[in-house]
């Protein structure tokens, strides 16, 4: 089977801004990033804050970057082997373009692990940890994450479940819909329909913003909206889901709804709920990008589609942050133009502009007490 190779360590910028964004741990001694803020050099999957994407400069090695007057991170200790082409990466890298490959133009073929193993120069279970060690997951594992995304591209362009199944892989409909229920959050066909018959739950209440409508499903929130009616605020909602079964819930969401409105109050910075949102690839991945951008910060559009590693989709990071269902969770408040003025929101500017008040006025608090407990050591 022939495959395409890559080397991690000739890695194109864009491929680089990716890495760094993911934090992906399978660039790591390849390349190391440094800030110009900051003077200071990283390793791709360091966990320290993101700087802004004209700050970043790369290099090929710690030598390098320390030649250039950079420090190693304390952190991500880059200077420990970075800069040497990681073989058992760059073959990691080889194998999952190989999986890729087959699913990609035979997917009715089952990767046989010995096969890929063999190709590797490894036997099945030192394939296993090489998985297990760079990307937290098994061959198959992985596999099965690839050929689950392909099937959702096929159903959300329309086809029929049946074609989607096969011409992503799957050799009968009982394998996938055993699988289901896990990998979709519902059954193929719910998936294709948009929800139908979904269970979803949802309340209004109170906030400092007028009212806040929190809905969710079993597997997390789905819906987050700002308003002043609640009549509207729930028309709202089954406009979005309209063929969703959806009902009031006061007691069961109480938590949730409690952490909203202190999250608003500047009392509690993050929110770490789990989502049930649909969206494109395109939009998840600004979505995942912006709940990454740190309470109290902002980041431009421009800056967003670099992150990313699409720096031309300027226009399409702004359209991903219109269609965001789950406001606050997703902090599609915080990004703004690049001259720094407020662009459109879907709950109004005045509240995009009280949310960035308020959050930078808590951060400022939290940050004054920090140098006030250190000035007093």
């Amino acid at each position: 089977m022939a495959t395409e190779t890559i080397s991690l360590a000739q890695s194109s910028e864009a491929a680089r801004r990716e890495a760094i964004a993911r934090r992906d741990p399978r660039f790591d001694n390849t390349f190391v990033f440094a800030v110009r803020s900051t003077g200071i050099y990283c390793r791709p999957s360091c966990p320290a804050r993101r700087p802004r994407p004209d700050q970043i400069v790369f290099f090929d090695g710690s030598a390098a970057a320390e030649r250039s007057g950079f420090r190693p991170c304390r952190r991500c200790h880059p200077q420990d082997g970075a800069g040497s082409p990681d073989p058992a990466a760059e073959r990691l890298a080889r194998l999952c373009l190989e999986i890729d490959h087959a699913i990609a133009t035979e997917p009715d073929r089952s990767i046989k692990l010995e096969r890929l193993a063999k190709r590797g120069g490894m036997s099945v279970h030192q394939l296993d940890r090489l998985f297990r060690k760079y990307l937290g997951v098994t061959p198959r594992q992985y596999a099965d994450a690839r050929r689950l995304r392909r099937l959702k591209a096929r159903l959300r362009s329309g086809a029929s479940v049946t074609e989607a199944l096969y011409d992503a892989g799957y050799g009968s409909s009982s394998r996938l819909y055993e699988r289901a229920p896990v990998q979709l959050g519902m059954t193929p066909l719910t998936y294709r329909r948009g929800g139908e018959k979904m269970q979803m739950r949802y309340v209004v209440s109170p906030c400092p913003l007028g009212l806040v409508l929190v809905a969710a499903t079993g597997r997390g929130i789905s819906a987050l909206y700002l308003g002043d009616s609640k009549p509207r605020l729930e028309r709202e909602l089954r406009r979005e889901f309209p063929r969703a079964v959806i009902r009031e819930d006061r007691k069961g969401l109480g938590r949730w709804v409690a952490a909203v409105v202190k999250h608003l109050q500047g009392k509690q910075p993050k929110l770490d709920f789990p989502l049930d949102v649909r969206a494109t690839a395109f939009e998840r991945l600004v979505w995942e990008e912006l709940r990454r951008i740190p309470y109290g910060s902002t980041r431009t559009y421009s800056e967003i589609a670099q992150a990313i590693g699409r720096p031309r989709a300027v226009r399409a990071v702004a359209r991903a942050c219109a269609m965001n269902p789950a406001s606050i969770v997703i902090p599609c408040h915080r990004v703004v133009r690049r001259d720094g003025q407020l662009a459109g929101y879907r709950w109004g500017l005045d509240r995009k502009r009280a949310l960035l008040e308020k959050e930078t006025a808590a951060a400022n608090q939290v940050q004054h007490r920090a140098s006030a407990r250190h000035m007093s050591t």
